[in-house]
């Protein structure tokens, strides 16, 4: 969701949001309801039953609230903040007289966002591809916890993070609120994500449904894809999250999608009756209600017909022009009592009407130590030559640090994504929130917490901006730790994967000067490394949050070991990718494609062929092309060793039961993957897919036999007759190993 700058809205929008809040300023409050009379109120009823009867006492203009936003503050320069608003991104008249309270949103991708403008604290927690690298379920829950128990304490009763697009291209600038390349994966670290912020008695949302794979031009561009291919790749991975979490809301995307069959021309999603309606609704069985992405709706009854149940942030569709729709019969009194029915449900089912939140002030090092738990399993050793690390403080003498503000902070990523930093960030501070697309560095100082470590050793920071002098300190070190960034926001993407501000030349320089140069990697997803060769260790650290420079010190000197695995695959360079370019991305439109730029400067709508690679995103995709990739999808090292035995598969129970063994000398964490060859007649028999995996600990010279359940519908295909999965019959390759790579064991199974 965009942060709409006041400036970038015409006059007519403000009016026309300032006229509907005036109109519904002036209708008759309805008489108070007694308390007594609330049977809603009883917990021994189903959510269905008490949104009903709270249903049969509401008015029409009662109804119409829910089903619109009553506008963000940066649009309503002239209307007064509504009454029970807390001012985030959105806001919903709640029924004071029936004991409804207002839904507040809030932005929450990797923590609460706006925190600073009231001066309150809020956890930046680690990226959640960071995160989703951790291949840790229970990290993951813990993540929407914080997020959860932290949206409470500032009277928020729904979050709007929840991202779920899969990483089709790496450049992606939202990348880093989402959770990789497998829809697998993804599902399962985003489903748990919205379950532990539901855990809270907060509405978890899972986002951008769907397709909203670039921002280049997101709100203009066309995704054309099968069925199919849909089916088994993005939808797969929110199908997936929503049948584990139930979330309260779904919000659909900016772009449009034409899904063949049985669509015949694009439509938006925030109005596609396939999407919303067929698939969201009945084949997937959703309960909760669809809101738009900001500014994300484009029609009244189209798009109230085609399943969207609430337009957000303000009423331009469906306040009085959705109010004219049923009273012209053009919408059924039933569509609208559905779609109010779907939002008072699920506040019912996540207690926000039973225990509301209540404001209090958060307590900042119960989210740092949980942020720092969650960093520890998310970096991802990717190098690490001759065992350099982990460092010895005893043996390690001198450092240089160079580059990436290693002296003060870490930075995060920016968009609706953005948390505040506290006391305005450790680089160029400001008082109040962070501004729009400003990178925001926060107090967590890397090389602080190296002092820590090692005490005594000589420590010199070089910001690295001029690659001679950066050299130079390198040369007369004993070590050498560039620290190289890559900023990623919501609205913009990467034009390539290469680092920017000539930050190869700096890694290129040190490591010509210092051949004990380790290079530690703060991005928004994958890197180009041409200097990959040239260095002793890289460390993959995200942006690691709050906690991030505690737990890159204790993983350099293995107080932590390195645990982490790729949840994205990392290209050589762009040219290895399915679109080299990025589709829409030229000097005339910009970097952003953001809805209001679309707006006033009206760029050419653009087709994105996603049937070039169908379900076979990330790994998949290079496996099918024979390329081989820098680093694989699931790659990662750990300071020791582990080894794969025993493999044997039950076809009737899905399973796969095999050994690992830690041949180290130091306790460990390995992440045991399972994958699927499909049969021939499939179609699908180039590539591999993910079907299961499990994070084993180990201690040093410990074995595990482990049984890994196999998902059935990532062993299955989408058949469009049947509009079901189905395991196809034939015989079926499984693989267990480190990586996708990586798959030493394999065994073969027939299905009838």
């Amino acid at each position: 969701m965009p942060s709409f700058r006041r400036t970038l809205f015409s006059l007519a929008c403000v009016a026309c949001f300032a006229g509907a809040l005036a109109a519904s300023a002036q209708s008759a409050a309805p008489p108070q309801t007694p308390a007594q009379d609330r049977p809603w109120m009883n917990k021994s009823f189903s959510p269905d039953r008490r949104a009903d009867l709270v249903l049969q006492q509401m008015t029409l203009e009662e109804k119409l609230n829910f089903v619109h936003g009553t506008g963000w503050n940066g649009l309503r320069e002239r209307a007064e903040i509504p009454k029970g608003s807390l001012g985030g991104a959105g806001y919903v008249e709640g029924v004071a007289r029936l004991g409804i309270p207002g839904v507040n949103m809030a932005d929450s991708a990797v923590g609460v966002r706006l925190s600073g403008a009231g001066s309150h604290y809020a956890t930046l927690l680690p990226s959640v591809l960071g995160a989703a690298s951790s291949w840790d379920p229970k990290a993951l829950f813990l993540f929407g916890d914080v997020i959860g128990r932290e949206l409470r304490e500032t009277g928020y009763n729904m979050s709007i993070g929840g991202g779920m697009d899969l990483a089709r291209d790496p450049r992606n600038g939202r990348n880093f609120e989402y959770a990789g390349e497998d829809p697998l994966l993804a599902g399962t670290m985003v489903g748990n994500l919205a379950k532990g912020v539901q855990s809270n008695q907060v509405m978890g949302d899972i986002k951008h449904y769907a397709f909203n794979d670039e921002e280049t031009g997101r709100n203009i561009f066309n995704a054309e894809i099968t069925q199919r291919a849909a089916r088994e790749s993005d939808l797969l991975a929110f199908q997936i999250a929503i049948e584990m979490a139930h979330p309260a809301g779904v919000m659909c995307s900016y772009n449009k999608d034409t899904i063949t069959p049985p669509d015949t021309s694009p439509d938006w999603s925030c109005q596609n009756d396939y999407l919303l309606n067929q698939v969201l609704k009945k084949d997937w069985g959703f309960q909760g209600f669809v809101l738009s992405d900001w500014g994300g709706t484009h029609s009244t009854v189209h798009a109230f017909m085609s399943g969207l149940d609430q337009e957000q942030p303000g009423s331009i569709f469906f306040g009085e022009p959705l109010k004219k729709a049923i009273e012209d019969g053009q919408v059924p009194m039933s569509r609208l009592n559905e779609a109010v029915h779907r939002v008072l449900r699920s506040m019912f089912a996540n207690g926000v009407i039973d225990n509301p939140p209540q404001a209090e002030e958060a307590d900042p090092f119960v989210g740092r130590r949980e942020a720092e738990h969650i960093a520890d399993e998310s970096i991802v050793l990717l190098r690490n030559e001759e065992n350099i690390l982990p460092f010895s403080a005893s043996q390690v003498h001198s450092i240089a640090l160079i580059g990436g503000h290693a002296d003060v902070a870490v930075l995060s990523g920016g968009g609706s994504a953005q948390v505040d930093a506290p006391g305005g960030g450790a680089v160029d501070p400001h008082a109040g929130s962070a501004h729009w697309l400003e990178h925001v560095w926060f107090p967590s100082s890397p090389e602080r917490n190296i002092r820590l470590h090692d005490p005594s050793a000589d420590i010199q920071f070089n910001e690295g901006a001029d690659v001679q002098s950066a050299a130079a300190l390198a040369a007369k070190s004993q070590i050498a730790i560039v620290f190289v960034t890559q900023w990623m926001s919501e609205g913009m993407d990467r034009p390539t994967i290469e680092l920017p501000e000539n930050q190869d030349a700096l890694v290129e320089a040190v490591a010509k000067a210092n051949s004990h140069t380790i290079v530690v990697i703060e991005s928004g997803g994958p890197v180009a490394m041409p200097w990959v060769d040239d260095v002793a260790a890289i460390l993959e650290a995200w942006f690691p949050g709050i906690g991030g420079a505690q737990s890159l010190a204790d993983i350099l000197f293995g107080d932590v070991d390195p645990s982490g695995r790729l949840a994205i695959t990392f290209p050589k360079n762009d040219a290895q990718l399915p679109r080299p370019q990025i589709p829409g991305l030229v000097a005339e439109t910009g970097p952003g494609g953001l809805p209001e730029n679309a707006h006033h400067n009206k760029p050419i709508p653009f087709d994105v062929d996603y049937n070039l690679e169908g379900a076979r995103v990330g790994y998949k995709w290079f496996e099918s092309q024979r390329e081989t990739p820098l680093f694989a999808f699931g790659y990662g090292l750990s300071y020791t060793t582990f080894a794969f035995s025993d493999l044997s598969v039950d076809a009737a129970q899905r399973t796969a039961t095999f050994t690992v063994s830690n041949n180290g000398s130091r306790s460990g964490a390995e992440v045991a993957q399972v994958y699927a060859v499909l049969p021939a007649s499939t179609g699908e028999n180039t590539y591999k897919r993910l079907v299961g995996w499990d994070r084993v600990a180990l201690a040093p010279g410990e074995s595990k036999t482990i049984m890994v359940p196999m998902n059935q519908l990532a062993l299955s295909i989408f058949d469009v007759a049947k509009n079901a999965f189905v395991l196809a019959p034939g015989d079926y390759t499984i693989f267990a190993g480190s990586s996708s790579a990586d798959t030493p064991l394999r065994a073969s199974v027939h299905v009838e």
